[in-house]
């Protein structure tokens, strides 16, 4: 008796938040990964570099992962791969376009992983047999070039993914959505449709590339001074707005950061940026050149603390300042956990005198995801069996799932899947699997999963209330104190403000010390800190934490 045909669906990043994109899609014969994304930390995780997810439910299929498929690449798509590959023994052959994969290319080789890596480039409407398995590129408009949504033939059925995805309505450049191959793979009936849910919040259409482009050529037909311009150093198509217009309006652009030399560079040499080097110029030479022939293209549209805009707001940068009459242009949308670090920015620039533009003033950024009106048109011209959302917190999901039932989607077939939570797709049905252990990965310096709750809740401790760390040396034969007690505080009070606090503190210890038997050394350090903590609560209302260290010699 033949076995039943499946497809089982695992989610381990991307849905439930904004980030972490990584699916897999298992049959009997193949597993596929599609994407590997990471997401940037929130405040509350003190010190951490990166979110990636748990990648161990891939690591123990590894024999069967036939491929990984990439629909573009910015880091919430490509990001986790080199936490992924050296876990590896065979290396799989990795699908995308060819600027997706070039920008791979320079992640792995800053990790030292090129040998670990497969580039297969695939142009659009290309399609690609990986195991029982065979996937369809379709051009995607989104703010980074080269993006795919894809068609996907399963053994039991056919499935579409949407990337990430707009409905640029008057593209620039070619710049589009090709809704025509998403219908033509469709007609025949898809069983699933994974969609992008980040802006179902937002009626209508998004803002098209045009109307940004407007808005740019407005401010520099108005700037008397200097242009400063920060955005995503991945959206080529708009830097080469910007180049265009730099050109036009006779001055000459600058580049300050290493994300965006290195894009430049890249979509030069695979020609999707096209720049005459007559039109550029060094930071050296801007000294020389007055400020209405400058143009500036900077790092630091998310505030990023060593950004090259986030050191120019502070006046530590080491090239440049900001002019008077400056006009700063953030070209990009404030991602939520990074508005507080962004306003900061911006107050800075206007001390130094600058005038600051951005998306809640004036139209100079577009979205690269589809608002509500463009998520109907992809549901109206796929009309799939069963949907499920993708890329997006969990109230996107739901509102998502909301708009496919009025689409048509039978309500018991629209569902909400969170990461860890594994779907099984049937030639007929679905049956839902038992949940996996899903939870992010911190990753901090080189340690990746060695920070967990209980580290963050001591880095919050020391971040909150400091601490104070207790030293007593003590002669083991005779009892005798030979040093100390001393007590040393980082962040707990200001020691030449408040000497009695640490002073009475002392005596505190020498008290419990008196009081405690001869060897009694777990004891000592034990009635230190809960002495020590009651009295610091009583005297400023203060909790930090505190190390006793009791040296026996």
């Amino acid at each position: 008796m033949n076995q039943e045909k499946r497809l089982t669906i695992s989610p381990l990043g991307g849905l439930g938040e904004i980030g972490q994109n990584c699916l897999l899609l298992e049959t009997e014969e193949t597993l596929v990964l599609i994407d590997c994304g990471l997401m940037f930390p929130d405040d509350f995780h003190f010190g951490v570099d990166v979110v990636i997810p748990r990648l161990e439910y891939v690591h123990q299929k590894k024999d069967k992962l036939r491929g990984i498929v990439l629909t573009h690449g910015h880091e919430d798509h490509i990001g986790a791969l080199p936490w992924l590959l050296p876990e590896l023994d065979r290396v799989p052959p990795v699908y995308s376009s060819q600027f997706t994969l070039s920008l791979v290319e320079n992640k792995l080789r800053e990790h030292g992983l090129l040998e670990k890596y497969q580039p297969n480039p695939v142009k659009p409407r290309e399609q690609v047999k990986i195991g029982d398995m065979t996937f369809h590129f379709f051009s995607v408009c989104h703010s980074i070039i080269n993006g795919y949504g894809l068609g996907i033939e399963t053994p039991v059925g056919k499935i579409v993914h949407s990337g990430d995805f707009k409905i640029d309505r008057n593209p620039l450049g070619g710049h589009t959505t090709d809704m025509e191959a998403f219908a033509d793979f469709s007609r025949s009936g898809v069983q699933l449709l994974f969609s992008d849910s980040t802006n179902i919040e937002r009626e209508g259409y998004a803002l098209t590339e045009k109307e940004v482009k407007a808005t740019l050529k407005d401010i520099f037909l108005k700037a008397q001074g200097r242009i400063l311009l920060t955005l995503f150093a991945s959206h080529i198509q708009r830097i080469q707005e910007i180049y265009d217009l730099t050109t036009q309006f006779g001055r000459k652009l600058a580049v300050s950061g290493r994300s965006l030399a290195k894009n430049i560079e890249v979509a030069r040499e695979l020609g999707y940026l096209e720049v005459d080097e007559a039109n550029l110029c060094s930071l050296e030479d801007l000294g020389t050149m007055p400020d209405n022939q400058i143009v500036l293209l900077v790092t630091g549209s998310q505030g990023e603390p060593m950004s090259a805009m986030t050191r120019l707001a502070e006046g530590f940068h080491r090239q440049l300042r900001v002019h008077e009459g400056d006009t700063v242009v953030m070209s990009s949308r404030f991602i939520p956990g990074n508005t507080k670090a962004i306003n900061k920015v911006i107050n800075n620039l206007y001390k130094r005198g600058a005038e600051v533009l951005y998306e809640k003033v004036q139209a100079v950024h577009a979205s690269g995801h589809a608002h509500r009106a463009e998520l109907k048109y992809m549901l109206d011209t796929v009309r799939p069996k069963y949907f499920i959302p993708v890329h997006g917190e969990y109230r996107h999901l739901l509102k998502h799932v909301h708009l496919a039932r009025e689409c048509g989607v039978t309500p018991e077939r629209a569902i909400v899947l969170e990461d860890g939570q594994p779907l099984t797709l049937l030639e007929q049905g679905l049956r839902y699997e038992e949940d996996f252990f899903a939870e992010s990965v911190l990753v901090d310096g080189k340690g990746v999963g060695d920070v967990g709750k209980t580290i963050l809740k001591e880095r919050q401790l020391l971040a909150d209330e400091g601490i104070v760390v207790v030293l007593l040396v003590v002669d083991t034969e005779s009892g005798t104190i030979i040093l100390g007690p001393r007590l040393e505080s980082k962040g707990f009070v200001f020691e030449q403000l408040y000497p009695h606090i640490l002073e009475e503190a002392e005596s505190i210890v020498l008290d419990v010390y008196e009081k405690i038997p001869a060897g009694a050394w777990k004891k000592l350090r034990d009635r230190m800190k809960s002495a020590l903590r009651r009295y610091f609560r009583k005297s400023i209302g203060r909790d930090p934490v505190i190390i006793p260290l009791v040296i026996n010699i």
